[in-house]
């Protein structure tokens, strides 16, 4: 027996609209509700290429709240992947984790597309990441193409060869706002955050070059110059205080 849903609820006609768009597989991703429950959605990436993932294939849970677009889904990786836990959730600001960051315009989509996004990225120890080492993730990557979900089935299968459609400008937009985050620090990591660390500390360098020659010398006089002052201010005093007492 299908279940029955209340076709006026905000939430049921987003997921249904999504779950059209997403009916074709691609060979980058690939979601769709269970049968049974629209709000559990299962997912599968291919790992991104050029990074230890290249080659993998990645399977796992969004679970979406009643009340979806206004609040986030939970995004759990089941696949082992050395990048994040399995059957945890992840910490992102597109999740559940930070509610204050999300944005009813974000979609299921949006979140598959930025998980393929931060895969390459440090994990800089957010909540559920893992730190393996680039053999041991590709040695997951080529074990993954072998994974067998309960619910789905073998999950090589799961993607097709159609090319996914281009990004739109506001998709790139949202993509490039998302961000995971640092339960314990609070530190954000953008994809976009790795190429600009060697570009930031690049620029950092200059500001030292450019110091004049004589800026030690002038800081050095600086200083003496204000103790002299507050020599001269204190000798006034006591003189001062002096001719006071004597009188």
């Amino acid at each position: 027996m299908e279940p029955q849903y209340n076709n006026k609820s905000t939430a049921v006609k987003r997921l249904m609209r999504e779950a059209k768009e997403l009916s074709q597989p691609t060979d980058e991703y690939s979601a769709h509700p269970l049968e049974d429950n629209l709000f559990e959605w299962h997912f599968t990436l291919r790992g991104p290429q050029s990074s230890d993932y290249e080659g993998g294939i990645y399977h796992g849970r969004i679970l979406l709240p009643t009340d979806y677009p206004m609040k986030p889904p939970n995004i759990i990786l089941l696949t082992p992947n050395g990048r994040w836990e399995t059957n945890k959730k992840i910490c992102l600001s597109i999740s559940s984790h930070h509610p204050e960051t999300w944005q009813p315009s974000w979609s299921i989509r949006t979140a598959l597309l930025a998980l393929i996004a931060f895969m390459p990225t440090n994990s800089r120890g957010s909540l559920g990441a893992l730190d393996y080492t680039p053999e041991e993730r590709i040695n997951l990557a080529k074990k993954s193409k072998n994974w067998v979900c309960d619910q789905c089935g073998e999950i090589s299968h799961l993607l097709a060869e159609n090319k996914a459609k281009p990004l739109t400008r506001e998709e790139t937009e949202l993509i490039n706002s998302v961000t995971f985050k640092d339960e314990d620090t609070e530190k954000i990591s953008k994809p976009s955050d790795l190429d600009n660390q060697d570009k930031e500390t690049k620029s950092e360098e200059p500001v030292v070059n450019n110091l004049s020659p004589n800026f030690l010398k002038d800081a050095l006089c600086s200083d003496i110059g204000m103790y002299l002052i507050y020599l001269i201010i204190a000798l006034i005093s006591i003189l001062v205080a002096r001719r006071f007492y004597s009188a």
